[in-house]
C-alpha cells in the first residue's frame, strides 16, 4: 500500500489556529475524501515535537492501494480543485508544503 503525505512545515499564524483547522475540516476534507482510489484520508494536527525539531503544523496522509492509483488521483479534477482551495489555507500559514510517498507495511501489535 502507498501513503502520500503532504507535510505542512511551518507555523499557523498566531490567533488563526481555530480558523485553520476549521478550514481544513469544512473546505478541504470534503475534497480530499473524493480523491479517486483513496482508501483512507487522515489529517494529523501538530501538537508536540522534540526540542530542535522542525515545526509541522499539519500532515495530510492519503492511502492508496498502489502507485498507479495514487498517480491517477493526482491527475483527477478534484485534486486540482483542492489545490485551488488550499490557497486560502496558505493565507493562514507561514512555511512550506512538501509531499512524500511511502510504501507502507503494517505489523500487528503484540498484546501486553
Amino acid at each position: 500500500m502507498i501513503i502520500r503525505y503532504a507535510l505542512f512545515e511551518g507555523e499557523i499564524h498566531a490567533g488563526k489556529e481555530a480558523a485553520f483547522r476549521a478550514y481544513v475540516k469544512d473546505r478541504l476534507v470534503p475534497l480530499w475524501t473524493q480523491f479517486p482510489g483513496a482508501t483512507e484520508v487522515r489529517v494529523l494536527d501538530g501538537m508536540e515535537r522534540d526540542e530542535g525539531a522542525p515545526v509541522y503544523a499539519m500532515a495530510l496522509a492519503i492511502r492508496y492501494p498502489d502507485m498507479e492509483t495514487c498517480n491517477a488521483a493526482l491527475q483527477s479534477p478534484v485534486r486540482f480543485e483542492s489545490r485551488e482551495v488550499t490557497k486560502g489555507l496558505l493565507e493562514m500559514f507561514t512555511g512550506r508544503v512538501h509531499h512524500h510517498v511511502f510504501d507502507a507495511n503494517e505489523y500487528p501489535v503484540k498484546a501486553h
